[in-house]
């Protein structure tokens, strides 16, 4: 027998500790806009002119607007109304900001690790 043929073998083993990190979810914060209406009433007042006994005559584009006096010395008078003209415009009330801030925690993580270790014993050949 020679000596390749008489050869052993031992794994030695320890244990090591591996530590990760995953994200998790810690909730969650939901912003909603809501759009209510509300009715408004506002009184004004409104001009307009009339007079008993006029004749109506459409106006054309030559129509001047003024006071004319006519060919038989009556007076041509326009007569005017008031047109209401209401328009909306859209104003910024307020802004939200949402803000995050990430906080960071130390800890300690313990553990029991084992580890392997070989101890080699031989016997004297020499001794009696």
């Amino acid at each position: 027998m020679n000596d390749a043929d008489d050869t052993r073998a031992l794994t030695r083993h320890e244990e090591r500790l591996n530590i990760d990190k995953r994200g998790v979810d810690a909730g969650s914060v939901r912003a909603r806009k809501s759009v209510t209406t509300e009715h408004v009433s506002t009184p004004t007042t409104r001009q307009s002119e009339s007079y008993d006994h006029l004749e109506r005559v459409p106006a054309d584009k030559t129509d001047s607007g003024e006071i004319e006096t006519l060919e038989d010395g009556s007076i041509s008078i326009p007569i005017l109304e008031e047109e209401l003209v209401i328009t909306k415009r859209l104003v910024v009330r307020e802004r939200v900001i949402l803000r995050k801030h990430v906080t960071l925690a130390h800890e300690t993580i313990e553990a029991d690790l084992r580890r392997e270790q070989i101890t080699i014993e031989m016997d004297d050949p020499h001794a009696v």
